[in-house]
């Protein structure tokens, strides 16, 4: 059976242009989330890290390992400890992966010129 179409019913989108989602999901995740005090942005971080290891996306792991480092919240020492630890957990292949995304996050940080 099938159901007449009717324009007036028809279900519209607003212009893409008009939504900014990801925008609105950013100020979401900062302005509640990640400013709830509670975890600290370490502990955060460290949670983000192994959930993003264990799915495969390398992207976010990349943008978290990034952050981390860049703003303090995390040591050298201490991404190469994620490393260790999550290689058990989430297998050799992405452990691998981690420590390349590591030792070329903190060879470009050291090789950066400074401000």
């Amino acid at each position: 059976m099938s159901i007449p179409h009717n324009p007036e019913r028809a279900m519209t989108e607003p212009p893409l242009e008009t939504v900014d989602s990801f925008g609105l999901t950013t100020e979401h995740r900062f302005a509640d989330v990640w400013s709830r005090d509670v975890l600290s942005v370490k502990e955060r971080r460290l949670l983000l890290l192994g959930l993003l290891v264990g799915q495969g996306m390398d992207d976010g792991v990349g943008i978290q390992l990034d952050a981390g480092l860049r703003t303090g919240a995390l040591t050298e020492s201490e991404l190469r400890e994620v490393v260790v630890f999550l290689t058990h957990y989430a297998g050799w292949a992405r452990g691998a992966r981690l420590n390349s995304q590591v030792e070329e996050l903190i060879t470009t940080v050291r090789t950066a010129p400074s401000d």
